[in-house]
Formats: structure tokens, sequence, C-alpha cells
């Protein structure tokens, strides 16, 4: 272990790996804090731009990317009240009526204090549990793996959006969408219609840029083209001095919601599916009720800022845990970096620890100087967005998609990869507009080779007799759990509660 470590700081102690890691921090600060931008569309435009960086490098910049995109979403949530990521909109609860009453610099400081902290302290969590639970992970088998991935698709499917048969419709095309290449058990082509540039798979980055990237332009120019997008224009109040300093009270109060907001939050990144905005809203919801004024929510209570930024940050961290233990994504970023994980020759999964400890390590220095790095970016950045989140869109957009497609041309060195970024882009165009899950899609298309070798191997080793599963108790609990969640979420009827803003009578009212 001190080994690995040794190697792991001697690479990734450096100016450039920092560098780089705090240049990742910064483009995901400032595309968190543009209005229909978010995290996982910079992660997948930056992904091939790693195709140089070492594995512990190009991973700390992408997660680096993941961490400024959760703090910078607040930026614009604070100060022109619209939030760069869904994740920030229980932050516009107190953050933009904090602007109102011209303490836009206290709940931007506030936001970035609660953003780090709630970083920190899930990093240390992930790096204390993941090695742990890997090392509880490789004693499972292959019946055990593949019930718990088929637990892992069901479930996030079950807590993603409205409609639980869409987001499972979404997961299964994901999971087709992986078939096509080299079958692993024959090593002959499959679904390939004789296209020798599919022998290797549908390319990850064509899938990524087209259907998270590209298609967001589409959305946002079709908005524009029915009239309904505008950029915001409204000016935060003049600033008070006085109302910007914070006294010891206040002090005591947000470091009380944010504390318990990170712990919230690593409870939740924790469970595949459930992500960030839920998070945020259940540690709003905590630290209201426990308040000892809950009627000064929704009018400029700091403590809801940090409680909503906190857990927010806190998710980014702690979904990683899953990824480094189990090979299992919960989210579409998290998704994505596994991806980047196996661009760069790494299994995902409880073997990582045991076949790469060193660069484990190193992602671990990385994302701490993450945390460091985005000190850094939010201290100077915060003041210079307010510039930034004004700029036009026709002047991002274009700017996006010429990227979009350098990265698509990058992977494979031909037009194929761009020919089909475009396709998959109009694909996740349609699936925006008819409310399919992009969670599920991306999870089951990244799941998809090792959920099919699991199932292959269980199908030898239990020679087709399910009677089998009985002296496997661990996958059979997890069957179980899959079909109390297809039962829950599609014969009994029930849906995620749908997470609003409290309407302004609510806010009088209470």
């Amino acid at each position: 272990m001190l080994e690995n470590f040794a190697i792991a700081a001697s690479e990734t102690f450096t100016l450039l790996v920092f560098f780089y890691v705090t240049l990742g921090v910064l483009l995901g600060y400032f595309v968190g804090a543009l209005p229909g931008m978010n995290r996982t569309t910079a992660i997948a435009v930056a992904l091939p731009f790693t195709f140089a960086m070492s594995p512990a490098m190009a991973l700390s910049f992408l997660i680096g990317i993941n961490k400024g995109g959760a703090a910078g979403s607040a930026v614009s949530a604070i100060l022109i009240n619209v939030p760069g990521e869904p994740s920030s909109v229980v932050t516009t609860y107190d953050g933009y009526p904090m602007t109102l009453s011209g303490r836009a610099r206290k709940a931007l400081n506030i936001a970035l204090f609660a953003s780090v902290v709630g970083d920190v302290i899930a990093t240390l969590i992930l790096i204390a549990l993941a090695q742990p639970l890997a090392r509880f992970a490789v004693t499972l088998g292959p019946i055990e793996l593949a019930s718990i991935l088929i637990f892992s698709i069901t479930f996030i499917a079950a807590v993603s959006g409205d409609s639980f048969f869409k987001a499972l419709i979404a997961g299964t095309l994901g999971l087709l969408l992986s078939a096509p290449g080299i079958d692993v058990e024959t090593g002959l082509p499959r679904l390939t219609f004789g296209i020798v540039n599919l022998y290797d798979g549908i390319p990850l980055l064509a899938v990524a840029i087209g259907t998270l990237a590209l298609s967001e332009i589409l959305v946002q120019i079709d908005n524009g083209w029915r009239g309904d997008y505008t950029t915001p224009q409204q000016e935060p109040g003049s600033e008070d001095p006085d109302a910007n300093r914070m006294d010891r009270n206040e002090a005591r109060r947000v470091g009380k919601a944010t504390f318990s907001g990170a712990i919230i939050g690593t409870l939740v990144g924790l469970l595949p599916g459930l992500g960030a905005t839920l998070a945020s809203f259940l540690s709003y919801t905590w630290t209201r009720q426990r308040s000892a004024d809950p009627r000064a929510f929704g009018k400029g209570a700091p403590e809801g800022v940090a409680a909503s930024e906190a857990a927010d940050n806190a998710t980014v961290p702690a979904s990683l845990i899953p990824v480094f233990a189990i090979g299992v994504p919960g989210s579409l970023s998290t998704a994505l970096l596994m991806g980047a994980f196996l661009m760069h020759g790494l299994t995902p999964g409880p073997f990582l620890f045991r076949e790469n400890a060193d660069v484990v390590y190193g992602i671990y220095i990385g994302m701490l100087m993450a945390s460091l790095g985005l000190i850094i970016v939010g201290m100077f950045g915060q003041y210079i967005l307010r510039m930034v989140i004004r700029t036009r869109q026709t002047v991002i957009y274009p700017i996006i998609v010429f990227l979009c497609v350098i990265g698509a041309y990058m992977e494979s060195g031909t037009m194929f990869g761009v020919y089909l970024m475009i396709g998959f882009g109009f694909v996740g165009y349609f699936m925006k507009k008819l409310d399919f899950s992009f969670v599920t899609f991306v999870v089951g298309y990244v799941l998809g080779p090792m959920a099919e070798l699991t199932i292959r191997q269980s199908l030898i080793i239990s020679q087709r007799n399910p009677a089998v599963l009985l002296e496997h108790p661990i996958a059979l609990i997890f069957l179980v759990l899959t079909a109390f969640s297809i039962w829950r979420f599609s014969i009994a009827g029930l849906r995620p509660v749908e997470i609003t803003q409290p309407s302004k009578a609510d806010q009088d009212r209470d």
C-alpha cells in the first residue's frame, strides 16, 4: 500500500497535474454557471482531450470538471435566479432573495464554503470506504454480480424520471446499443452489418457527445425558435457592505447546515440513481425543519444556501464509491467517468485496487487537489461569472458544436465517429422531447458488456437451473429487490415525488 501510494504521489504531486486538475475545475465551474449547460456536457466534450494524459491525470481532470460544475451552478442560481443545473434549483430559494436584499457576495461565499466542505467530507468518506467495499465485492461471484447489475439498472430506472416504463425502455436501448462488436464467446462479429468500424463496438464518445452535448444544443435551438428562449437580464440588487458580514451566530447555523448537508449528500450519492437534486432537496428540508426560525427559509436564509450546496457537491465524490467498489455508475457523470476508465485501460470495480492501486491513489490525490482548486477558482471566478453568465448563447453554442465535432473525430480519426455523433444528437433530442431517461440509457450502455459477461458466466455455472440461486443468498436478495422495484413503480403505479419550488403563496403562508 505504501509503495503504491509513493508511486502515485511521485506522479501526481506535480505542477502539471495540479494545473490540469485546476483547469478541469475552472471549465466545470464556468460551464455549470451557464444556464442550459451542465457538467455532464462538459465531461462529454472534454473526454477526447484526455487521450494524451496519464490515467490518473485524465480522471482527476474529469472529476475536477464534475466538482467545478456542481459548485458553479450555484452562481447563476444566486445572481439571476436561473440555476445552471437542476440540482441548484433549491439554491434559488434563498440565494436569489439574498441577492435582492444586497447580500449577493455573502450568498456566493456561503455557497463556495459549503461546496468545498461538502466535497472534502465526501472525498474523505470515499477514500475510507471504497477499498473495504471492494474487498467485500471481490468475494462475490458472477451470479451475485449479475444480480447486482440487474438490480442497479432496474432501481435507476425506478427513480429516474416520471415514467418507470420509459426509463426501463431507455435502459434496454442502452444495453442493446452495447451489443454490436465482436461476440465475447464466439469471437464472431455481431450486429455490425458488415461495417468494419463497428467491430470494436459503437464508440463511447459518439454516444456521449451526441446524446448529452449536441442534443442539448438542438433542444435550446428549438426553444429559441418557439420564442420562449431568452437570456436572463435581471440585475442583482446593489450590495450592502454591512449586510454581507457574518456574525458568530449566523456562522454557527451555516456550519451546522453545511455539515448535515454533506452527510445527507454522501448518503444519497452512495445509492445509484437518486442524484444531486434529491440530495439538495432533502438537505434543505432537513435544515428547515430543524431551524429555530423556519419561516425565514425562502426569504434569504443563509443556512438554506449552505444546506443545498453542501449536499449537491457531496454527491459528486460519493457517487464514485459504487464505481470504485463494484463497478456500477449511478449517474450520468459517473457513467461517463466509468467510460473514461475503460478508455484508459482500467476496469472499474473490485479488482481495480489490486491491479491498478497506484492509479487509484493518484486519483485520490487528484480529487483532493481539485478541492483546493475549487477554493482558488471559486474565490476569483464568482465575480467574473457575473459577466460570463450573460454571454449570448449565439456565441457559446457554435463553440460547443465545434468541440463536439472535434471530439468525435479524435477518437477514431475518421468521419464515421462524427456521423454517429450527429445521429445520436438527434436521438438524444427526441429522447428529451419524449421524456426518456438519459441516466438509464447511458448506464445501460456502459454496463452492457459487463452485464452480458456476468449473465453468461452465471448461466454456465448454474447450468440454467434456477434452484442454484438458493445457494447464493446475496444474489437472491438482489433479485427479490429487483422484483419489488418493478412492482412498486409499475404495477402499484407509484412514482418518485417531483421536486418543485414552493409557490410564493406557500412561502408567505410559512
